[in-house]
């Protein structure tokens, strides 16, 4: 069965000049291979084409077909651009897409489930992830921390350093259920980063020397 679970690569931003050019958001590594993956999906099912993408100072500049002034680019603002799963390449030995760690039980060595992987976020000290559920924490993603990662078996398995573990925080992530409709991956603060869904993170490192 083929993954039709749609990663959000980029988000159209302000119009750039007057010729129909937009700033993007791109959460993609690469912001400037974003065209290979044309067209795109909008959440409301249209297909958008980027025709260039490039760098202006430290933002990213696109053009997208049939959009040719100011008016149509600002109508685009806010809009998402999606593709598929499947699209992305396979991402190299000991890396994993963001979205592909999103939903995964958390549990101990012993079997203890700890919750589900509800999103990543990358607070400037690497990446972590947000695990609601029964014992919820933010979770370094250190080798360290993380020592296993069963993507197809569904789950992956923290050793919690001393004080990881803890009900005495009200931090998002710890000791938080999902809402009753709510997936991981969605809903308020969802990792902080929420659609960073086409990143990819190195699997766990080595933890920095003290």
């Amino acid at each position: 069965m083929s993954d039709e679970r749609r990663v959000v690569m980029a988000s159209i931003g302000a119009p750039h000049g007057v010729r129909g050019a937009v700033r993007l958001t791109v959460f993609a590594e690469d912001p400037l291979s974003l065209r290979r993956y044309n067209p795109f999906e909008a959440p409301d099912g249209r297909r958008l084409k980027l025709t260039s993408v490039r760098q202006v100072g430290k933002s990213v500049v696109a053009e997208i077909e049939g959009v040719a002034d100011r008016d149509a680019a600002e109508a685009l603002r806010g809009i998402d651009l999606a593709v598929p799963r499947r699209r992305l390449p396979r991402p190299d030995e000991d890396e994993f897409y963001h979205i592909d760690l999103v939903g995964l039980e958390a549990r101990l060595a012993d079997g203890t489930v700890l919750g589900r992987v509800f999103g990543v976020a990358d607070f400037g000290a690497g990446d972590v992830l947000d695990v609601r559920g029964p014992h919820g924490a933010l979770v370094p993603f250190t080798r360290a921390v993380v020592p296993e990662v069963r993507i197809g078996e569904g789950y992956l398995v923290v050793d919690p350093p001393p004080g990881l573990l803890t009900d005495e925080s009200d931090e998002p992530g710890e000791n938080d259920e999902p809402g009753e409709n709510e997936e991981p991956g969605e809903g308020d603060d969802a990792g902080g980063d929420a659609p960073a869904d086409a990143r990819a993170t190195t699997a766990p490192g080595e933890p920095d020397p003290a």
